[in-house]
C-alpha cells in the first residue's frame, strides 16, 4: 500500500507538470486584444481549440475563424494598419509568452523575441532558419464579420521568416485605401513546411484598420494562388512564371473537409513564399489598376504582365527612407502592436549575439544567418 501511495502522487505532479508544458508549447498564433477568441482557453471548448491549437480536416464551422465567431473582441479593440509602413505583430505559443500575458492562463513567461520560451523550433514546426514556409495577413472590406467569406479576403502581407520571432513585421503596402466605417476584418494564416510536423492550417481572425491612407484605388478581385516557383523538393528546378497567379490572391484553405481553394497532397503543402507568388513584404499588386491586364495562367503561358508603376508604391521590406517613426525592442517586453517603425537597418558585429531579422530579404537574412566568421545581430535606430 504505501509503495502504491508513493507512486500515485509522483505520477500525478507528472502529469500536472505535463499539461502545464503543453499549454505553453507547440503550434502558434499572433496575439492582440482586436483577435477573435483573444480569451479562448483550453477549457472553453469540449476540444482544444485555442487560437493555437492547429486546424485540419474540420467542416467550414470549425476552422472558420476558429469557430471563434461568437468570441468577439472588445468593439474599442482594433489593430492599425499603417499604410506605407510595417505593423508588427507579436506571435507567440502561448498567451503568456506576449505583452499580454496578464489574461493568460500561465501567467508571464516572456523571453525577449522568442515566440516559444523553452522550446525548440521544431515545437514551432521547423527545423531551422531555411526551413520556415512563411505566413500572411489578409482584408476584407468588410466590416461585419458576418458579411466575411473565404473569397473575400486578400493577401496583402507576407513575412517569409515566420514562425522565427515574436515580434514580426508585416509591410502594409502603401496604396492600401481607407477602411469602411467600422474597420476592416483582417487574418492571419500560416501554413507551415511539412517536415515539421502534420497538415496544419493556422488562422486568427482580427479586426482592423488601414491608417495614414492616402489612396482611394480598391484591391481587386483576389484569385487563387498557383503553384508556379522552383521546387526543387519535388524535382522542379526551374520556376514557370506563367503559371503564376498575378495581383490580388486568396489566402490558402487546405486539407479541410469543406471550402478548400488548394488541393495539394499532404506532403506538398502551399505556402506563403515565391512557390506560389507571394513575395517577401507588402503585396504591392493587389489593386485594380496594379496591371493593364492579366494573362490567364497555364504552364504554357509565356505571357508575363509588367506591374505598372505608381506614385507611392513604395513600401517594402528592404527600404531605407523613413527614420521618423518608432520601434519595439525586440529584447525588451513592451507592447508593440500595431505600432509603425523604423524601416532603417544597420548591421553591427556583436559577439554571442544572433542576427535578429526585422527587415531584410530572406535570402539575405538566411545567408548572413548561416556565417561562421563573426556573429551578427540587425538592430534599429530605436
Amino acid at each position: 500500500m504505501m509503495s502504491t501511495f508513493a507512486i500515485f502522487p509522483t505520477a500525478l505532479v507528472a502529469l500536472m507538470l505535463f499539461s502545464t508544458f503543453s499549454l505553453t508549447t507547440g503550434h502558434a498564433s499572433i496575439w492582440h486584444p482586436s483577435m477573435f477568441g483573444f480569451n479562448v482557453t483550453f477549457q472553453t471548448f469540449p476540444y482544444d481549440n485555442r487560437p493555437v491549437a492547429p486546424l485540419m480536416d474540420m467542416t467550414f464551422d470549425q476552422w472558420w475563424f476558429h469557430g471563434h465567431l461568437d468570441y468577439l473582441p472588445h468593439p474599442g479593440d482594433i489593430f492599425n494598419l499603417p499604410a506605407g509602413k510595417p505593423a508588427t505583430t507579436e506571435i507567440a505559443c502561448n498567451k503568456g509568452a506576449t505583452s499580454y500575458f496578464a489574461s493568460s492562463e500561465g501567467g508571464d513567461i516572456r523571453n525577449g523575441d522568442d515566440p516559444c520560451p523553452g522550446s525548440p523550433p521544431i515545437m514551432y514546426h521547423t527545423t531551422g532558419i531555411d526551413d520556415l514556409a512563411g505566413c500572411s495577413l489578409a482584408i476584407a472590406y468588410k466590416s461585419d464579420i458576418k458579411d466575411v467569406q473565404p473569397e473575400d479576403f486578400t493577401v496583402f502581407s507576407v513575412n517569409q521568416t515566420c514562425v522565427w520571432h515574436r515580434f514580426t513585421d508585416f509591410q502594409v503596402p502603401a496604396r492600401m485605401p481607407p477602411c469602411p466605417e467600422g474597420g476592416c476584418i483582417c487574418a492571419w494564416f500560416w501554413i507551415h513546411s511539412p517536415d515539421a510536423g502534420s497538415e496544419q492550417n493556422y488562422m486568427t481572425g482580427f479586426r482592423c484598420n488601414v491608417t495614414d491612407a492616402t489612396s482611394t484605388v480598391p484591391i481587386a478581385k483576389p484569385q487563387v494562388a498557383r503553384r508556379c516557383g522552383a521546387d526543387p523538393s519535388n524535382g522542379i528546378m526551374e520556376a514557370t512564371l506563367g503559371n503564376c497567379t498575378y495581383g490580388a490572391k486568396q489566402p490558402h484553405y487546405w486539407f479541410q473537409r469543406e471550402r478548400n481553394n488548394m488541393f495539394e497532397g499532404e506532403h506538398s503543402p502551399p505556402f506563403y513564399m515565391d512557390l506560389y507568388n507571394f513575395k517577401d513584404g507588402a503585396q504591392n499588386d493587389i489593386f485594380v489598376d496594379s496591371y493593364a491586364e492579366l494573362p490567364t495562367p497555364s504552364p504554357n503561358n509565356t505571357d508575363i504582365p509588367t506591374l505598372l508603376p505608381h506614385d507611392n508604391d513604395t513600401s517594402t521590406t528592404s527600404s531605407s527612407g523613413n527614420t521618423n517613426t518608432t520601434s519595439p525592442n525586440p529584447n525588451s517586453d513592451d507592447q508593440p502592436i500595431g505600432r509603425p517603425h523604423s524601416n532603417v537597418c544597420t548591421f553591427t558585429v556583436q559577439k554571442g549575439n544572433t542576427l535578429r531579422r526585422r527587415e531584410m530579404p530572406l535570402a539575405k537574412y538566411v545567408t548572413l544567418s548561416r556565417r561562421s566568421m563573426g556573429d551578427f545581430s540587425l538592430w534599429h535606430p530605436f
